[in-house]
């Protein structure tokens, strides 16, 4: 019988499709057995509970960034989420770990909202206005590698929800205005935290020259907003939140920072992933919790916390990270390296890099 190593790899693929969920998973337990700390599989907050179950380390795009640049046992490191994480997992990482993604279909529709030619225009059209050694250009860690090295070559940095208001911190002490992509919302949203006034803070819509912009607005701006958002969090509405305000009245409203202002301002808190996390595991019991972001946030930490009523504020899925599946992750670690490598060329890791450890330092 030919072994599944000497499959063609879409036979071996539809193979493992075929598998129960407890024969894939006792496959992907025993690699973690035999490897050991040789393997390191990451899983975001927003994986389904039996992929998120089997990761050695959980977390948001921030703390599993930092678990891939401290992982110095490890020889390979599976990434479970979408694909610009498990590139910022490559940039990271030594030069001779594997970085592994069950599925690199699994990409992001908000970081397809800004690419490098967009940017890059972007910011030649700032450059007529003002003086462009002022603008600090962040990037959401939601975003393709080649931003990343972007911000990187030009002084600038990437954020995270967790720490974009440091971030915002940070820029003003080099420099006069920021541009923010591909997120306007968490833009905003950070914007609002550290009471920049709305006027300050356009939209750029890169559809349009310089933006859609006047010069004054240019001059004028503390943060140009690139036109992106998140299908998944601008799901959530201020009516869902008055919904449950009139039927739970004691019950805890999180949402994320991707979610419109609107949104923001009437939930009893904002942050990231992991600080809904820290918000949940810190709750009394009997606690009711609605959170404003990726189902999955929820059906998670309902499982740590049994005696708690966690529930998202609506049913809101990402079907990217809903690719990754029991069948890929044993696929990949079946195959051994053969498939489904990341890999980035030099000139993408070295500046990319840099704006990566500028954001960790960021804490």
């Amino acid at each position: 019988m030919t072994s599944l190593l000497e499959r063609p790899v879409f036979d071996a693929l539809e193979h493992y499709s075929r598998m129960s969920s407890e024969e894939l998973t006792e496959i992907i337990r025993e690699h973690k057995k035999r490897l050991g700390n040789r393997l390191l599989i990451l899983g975001h907050f927003y994986q389904k509970p039996e992929v998120f179950d089997l990761a050695d380390v959980t977390g948001d795009s921030y703390g599993l960034s930092k678990a891939a640049a401290e992982a110095e046992e490890c020889e390979t490191i599976l990434f479970c989420g979408v694909h610009f994480m498990a590139e910022s997992a490559r940039i990271l990482a030594r030069e001779d770990q594997v970085v592994l993604h069950p599925d690199l279909r699994a990409g992001c529709p908000m970081a397809d909202m800004a690419n490098l030619d967009t940017v890059t225009q972007a910011w030649e059209e700032l450059s007529e206005v003002t003086d462009i050694n002022r603008v600090v250009p962040v990037t959401y860690m939601n975003s393709d590698a080649d931003l990343k090295a972007f911000c990187g070559e030009r002084g600038g940095i990437v954020c995270t929800s967790s720490n974009a208001a440091k971030v915002y911190d940070w820029c003003y002490e080099r420099g006069d205005r920021i541009l923010f992509f591909p997120d306007e919302h968490l833009g905003r949203n950070t914007g609002n935290q550290r009471g920049i006034p709305s006027e300050r803070m356009p939209v750029w819509d890169w559809k349009e020259y310089r933006g859609g912009l006047s010069e004054n607005q240019i001059r004028d701006a503390k943060v140009l907003l690139w036109k992106g958002f998140c299908h998944v969090h601008t799901h959530f509405t201020v009516e869902q939140i008055r919904r449950v305000r009139e039927n739970e009245p004691e019950a805890v409203i999180l949402v994320h920072p991707e979610c419109p202002e609107e949104v923001v301002a009437l939930a009893d808190g904002c942050g990231s992933t992991d600080y809904m996390r820290k918000q949940v595991l810190a709750a009394a019991p009997g606690t009711t919790v609605y959170l404003g972001t990726e189902m999955n946030h929820a059906l998670n930490l309902q499982n740590r916390r049994p005696d708690l009523t966690v529930k998202y504020l609506s049913r809101s899925l990402c079907p990217n990270m809903w690719k990754i599946g029991l069948n890929d992750m044993a696929y990949t670690l079946d195959m051994e390296g053969r498939v489904n490598r990341v890999e980035l060329p030099e000139e993408i890791i070295r500046p990319g890099r840099l704006a990566l450890e500028r954001m960790l330092e960021v804490a």
